[in-house]
């Protein structure tokens, strides 16, 4: 089993406050995610685009979030729209060698 990178950007339809306000609740949910490691939160303000990239333990995991209810919750909020969703193996010992959190 390999670790898993997942991307995720889509576009936001309101102010980035108020789509801060919206998400920053998730926070603990997507904590407790089974298998998912960290996420990182990720905003354009310019471009009004979110999103995340989340480290899970393996391939497994990242199709229970996917298909799961706090994904649900996201890919079918009406102020969010275009969804980019990419899934990569991590190289583990390059990642080391450039001290990235794995």
């Amino acid at each position: 089993m390999s670790l898993q990178i997942l991307q995720i950007v889509f576009k936001y339809g309101v102010s980035a406050a108020e789509y801060k306000r919206a998400v920053s609740p998730m926070s603990d949910d997507i904590a407790a995610v089974p298998g998912l490691r960290w996420k990182i939160w990720i905003i354009n303000e310019v471009e009004s685009e979110s999103g995340g990239i989340f480290l899970f333990d393996d391939e497994a995991a990242v199709q229970a979030f996917l298909e799961g209810p706090v994904a649900a919750r996201v890919t079918t909020h009406p102020a969010l729209s275009d969804f980019s969703v990419k899934q990569f193996d991590v190289m583990e010992a390059e990642t080391a060698v450039t001290r990235g959190p794995i």
